[in-house]
């Protein structure tokens, strides 16, 4: 929600990674993220409360910040200009620069699809991979494109609460979108997934039945030749990460690749196909599962992806890799201060927030 709103306006100068320049005039008390959409533009985000980083960009000019999560921006961050535009208020000209293409801002409105839950498998221990065929929409028709490393808001019929999943796959003509989701004990979302795998499986007129508002975000893959690429993911941020895996893999990109993954402990690996598929699919990719806290049959490494990744970084020669991150804000933070020491270049994340 925006704040009182007067007849003074503040000129917004917003720059995309592909170097598209758009103005947008706040209203004095109003947020860029607000301004934008009564403009037209869906800028990529969630929350709206500064809670959950989507929105992040950086900043120059008369501006003030809302009240935020310092998870979502921390304290140096903002101090060095990084923002969240949910929460950033012009009182003067400002200059934004976002760190995502021009194709990441819907124009009109955020799309809204409706569709059956057609497969739904526990695969580790309180992780679950949900299949969902979508039905055929007037204006966009039988597929589903999006970006790879977009996420979704799923909502169940009738409930209006909702809950944002990152999108498994890549961008199809058949309307199929996967999800990988968590399960949290009392949780909404983990509720409903856990009675539908108890009865699983059910006829498609049985209430298995989901909308998903999006997509939308500004995860995603850098444009930077053939720099190597190197992702580390904790939990079910390994579905975005999957989702940039896959689209690499159908491209046919020769990038050098690397997959740090982090899990507790071996119940908590993900029995994934796509993880084995990805081994011939993309053969540039090199995996190292990282295992904090092995049982007596776990023969793999064992600590925490971080490490592992320090490990990496010491021993690389050639070409400084792009590292993309995705999982919870200590993890993204700890990556960070692994890759500026070594001279990489600046990190690409996401952080997995509640909302």
């Amino acid at each position: 929600m925006s704040e009182a709103v007067s007849d003074v306006v503040h000129p917004v100068r917003l720059t995309t990674s592909d170097r598209v320049t758009l103005t947008i005039d706040v209203p004095d008390g109003t947020s860029v993220v607000d301004a934008a959409a009564a403009t037209g533009y869906v800028l990529p985000g969630q929350c709206h409360a500064g809670t959950c980083g989507s929105c992040h960009a950086a900043a120059t000019g008369a501006y003030r910040l809302g009240p935020h999560s310092a998870a979502a921006l921390p304290d140096a961050a903002a101090a060095a200009g990084q923002v969240l535009l949910c929460r950033t208020y012009p009182t003067g000209p400002v200059e934004v620069t976002a760190p995502y293409a021009r194709s990441r801002i819907l124009d009109g409105r955020p799309g809204r699809r409706e569709g059956v839950v057609t497969d739904v498998v526990r695969v580790a221990a309180q992780m679950v991979w949900v299949q969902i065929a979508l039905e055929s929409d007037d204006e966009t028709g039988a597929g589903y494109q999006f970006d790879p490393g977009q996420f979704v808001e799923v909502q169940v019929p009738g409930d209006e609460r909702r809950r944002a999943y990152s999108l498994v796959n890549t961008g199809n003509w058949n309307g199929t979108a996967e999800l990988l989701v968590k399960l949290h004990p009392g949780g909404y979302f983990s509720g409903y997934l856990t009675d539908l795998l108890d009865r699983w499986p059910v006829a498609a007129d049985d209430g298995a039945r989901l909308v998903l508002h999006g997509p939308t975000g500004a995860f995603g893959l850098r444009e930077s030749g053939r720099r190597p690429r190197w992702f580390v993911a904790g939990g079910t941020g390994l579905a975005p990460v999957l989702s940039l895996l896959r689209r690499m893999a159908e491209w046919g990109e020769p990038h050098p690749v690397r997959l740090f993954l982090g899990v507790p402990t071996p119940a908590d690996l993900p029995r994934l196909p796509v993880l084995a598929e990805l081994a011939t699919t993309l053969p540039t990719l090199r995996l190292a599962v990282c295992v904090e806290h092995p049982d007596d049959g776990w023969t793999g490494a064992v600590g925490n992806p971080l490490a592992a990744l320090e490990a990496a970084v010491a021993e690389h020669t050639g070409t400084a890799p792009d590292v993309y991150v995705c999982g919870p804000p200590g993890l993204v933070d700890a990556v960070a201060a692994v890759a500026a020491p070594a001279g990489l270049p600046p990190v690409v994340a996401e952080r997995v927030l509640p909302t």
